[in-house]
């Protein structure tokens, strides 16, 4: 018999970053349009962090649909109308990442911040799927099972 550790959330997450990494390899812009993503379990919540440098803030946008979380944004080109760029690596244009939610995160209760181009995300575990310690009684006998 083999017995193993499993954390659902940690095993959710880490297959739908596989199926996002796969999708931003194969995108036919060689995945410039993409939005770097951290994701973090933490005891009480999961924390999701979106790289997002240069975007104004009041071009952000989540949603939540389904137990899909969408975060939009938008880069607007940054020079004048008679300006005339020789050098051009930086994505401009909208940006979108889709990441599938657990139905053990409270997505009624996600907060986010933007600061220094990083927009973080932050999504309640809810209260019965926290991990809690599981009561042992003690008693003068132990009564054996047999099978």
């Amino acid at each position: 018999m083999l017995l193993t550790s499993i954390d659902p959330f940690i095993q959710e997450f880490d297959r739908q970053f596989d199926r996002l990494a796969r999708q931003a390899l194969g995108t036919g812009d060689g995945g410039a349009r993409v939005m770097a993503l951290d994701g973090v379990r933490r005891k009480d919540d999961v924390l999701l962090r979106f790289d997002l440098p240069g975007v104004d803030p009041d071009s952000i946008e989540i949603t939540v649909d389904r137990g899909v979380l969408s975060v939009s944004a938008t880069r607007e080109e940054e020079h004048a109308q008679e300006d005339r760029p020789f050098v051009r690596e930086r994505p401009m244009g909208a940006f979108t990442r889709r990441v599938y939610l657990s139905e053990h995160l409270d997505s009624e209760k996600i907060d986010a911040a933007y600061s220094n181009g990083v927009l973080a995300v932050r999504i309640p575990v809810i209260e019965k799927a926290r991990p809690r310690k599981v009561e042992i009684h003690k008693g003068p006998e132990v009564k054996s099972i047999k099978a």
